[in-house]
């Protein structure tokens, strides 16, 4: 019997990429191939990349340089890779590079260099696949691209035009995840709520019931795993009203993540974005009036080409008056292929930055506020972490790896993916403390 091969594997970009990378480890182990954790043990490299901005670009090269000075035998994929002529440019010896989401592709790369003679004995695969994120969490990617044209984006043509996943693909694969232990899903794409658009809402078929491709009907039948359900990447459509009953009555968490990126009109109409600054607020009036509860998280951008002072103004005033939750914020960096680069009025670096710290101070006493509030609640969290010196957890109101967390004081039987009660004691502006409900104060 000839020894297994290994491969390394680095994974760089967003959650979209993480899945990626994920579906082409399960496949490589499905074939018998072993996963190396170092460049030493690998017979041969594959590197996931970003390529979204600037700075991920060149972290990509970088990552690209370091696996063949340390290996010498690198596969690229991601998107990066759908730029071919700047990775050859930089790193021409690299044995081959595909674009994203081509699992399949891959694979060939790695037949056609690093042979595997399939083994039954070590063609070994979890039945939810590999898993690049702890036990209990998973991403859960319902559709790949685009077909939104935002002048500062080139995701479009990097991973293509809007194609959702078979609805019963999807919640066939949230089942074996939850069966499998993942207690909360993460339900991301480019725009989540674009699910079925391309399908015109095709009615699938789910343990023998009909169910239509649309995003309501998905959240409905995930809502009965019994597990966390939440929400990455909505716009704001007036569709992702429907989801709100939804969270009022628990079966989904109260968590959207909708990337608003600006608030003036004339700026949003140059990023060429939907809806508008009194729209996205009056939306968030009538999301918040039927729950409560919910969380919005948003991302923004300053600095585009031509803000005025005035539009900063503008951007500003929204942040106060629509009191987010949770808040990233982008300086502008030129992306190489987007639209925004030709447009006039483009801003000194440390303006573009200036207004970003003034953003994130100002969001910063908002989340102060929001979390203060929260002091004397009970709360239930779901368990990350336990270490000597406590227990790190997250609430309905926390992503991993982009939101607060909580620390949760004492020593007590807990692991991760346990979910707890507890109550806040207090908070700062990201995260909260608490002690287990019931304890003394």
């Amino acid at each position: 019997m000839s020894k297994p091969k290994n491969i390394g594997f680095v994974s760089l970009g967003c959650p979209k990429a993480l899945v990626d990378s994920e579906q082409i480890l399960t496949k490589l182990r499905a074939e018998g191939y072993l996963i190396s954790p170092s460049y030493e043990g690998a017979d041969l490299v594959v590197v996931n990349t970003c390529g979204f901005i600037d700075a991920a670009v060149e972290e990509s090269l970088e990552a690209i340089g370091e696996a063949l000075t340390e290996n010498g035998k690198v596969i690229v994929t991601g998107c990066l890779g759908a730029r071919e002529e700047v990775i050859r440019q930089a790193h021409p010896q690299v044995l081959a590079v595909t674009g994203p989401h081509a699992a399949d592709e891959v694979l060939r790369h790695v037949h056609a260099h690093l042979p595997q003679p399939h083994d039954p004995f070590t063609s070994l695969v979890p039945a939810q696949g590999i898993k690049l994120t702890p036990q209990h969490f998973a991403y859960l990617k319902i559709s790949e691209g685009c077909n939104h044209n935002c002048t500062f984006c080139i995701i479009p043509s990097l991973r293509g035009p809007l194609l959702s996943r078979p609805i019963g693909d999807v919640l066939q694969e949230a089942k074996t995840l939850a069966d499998s232990g993942v207690r909360e899903l993460l339900v991301i794409s480019q725009d989540t709520s674009a699910y079925g658009v391309d399908l015109k809402y095709r009615t699938g078929f789910v343990g023998g019931r009909p169910l239509r491709t649309r995003l309501r009907e998905l959240c409905e039948a995930l809502g009965e795993l019994g597990i966390w359900v939440r929400l990455h990447y909505v716009y704001p459509y007036p569709s992702v009203d429907a989801l709100l009953p939804l969270m009022a009555e628990g079966r989904i968490l109260p968590y959207l993540d909708v990337p608003f990126q600006h608030a003036s009109a004339r700026i949003l109409g140059a990023m060429k974005r939907p809806a508008s600054a009194e729209n996205n607020l009056e939306r968030l009036r009538a999301w918040r009036a039927v729950c409560p509860e919910i969380t919005v998280r948003s991302t923004f951008i300053t600095g585009f080409p031509g803000e005025s002072e005035g539009e900063f103004a503008e951007l500003l005033a929204f942040i106060a008056e629509a009191r987010l939750d949770r808040v990233g914020c982008f300086a502008y960096s030129a992306v190489d292929g987007a639209a925004a680069n030709a447009l006039p009025g483009a801003l000194p670096e440390e303006v573009r930055e200036e207004r970003r710290q003034r953003l994130m101070e100002l969001q910063e006493d908002i989340s102060a506020e929001l979390l203060a509030a929260k002091i004397g609640r009970e709360i239930e969290v779901l368990v990350d972490e336990v270490d000597d010196e406590g227990t790190i957890a997250r609430s309905a109101a926390d992503a991993p790896e982009i939101d607060g967390l909580v620390f949760v004081n004492g020593h007590f039987a807990a692991e991760p993916g346990d979910f707890l009660r507890v109550r806040v004691v207090d908070a700062d502006e990201h995260d909260l403390y608490a002690e287990i409900a019931g304890s003394a104060a």
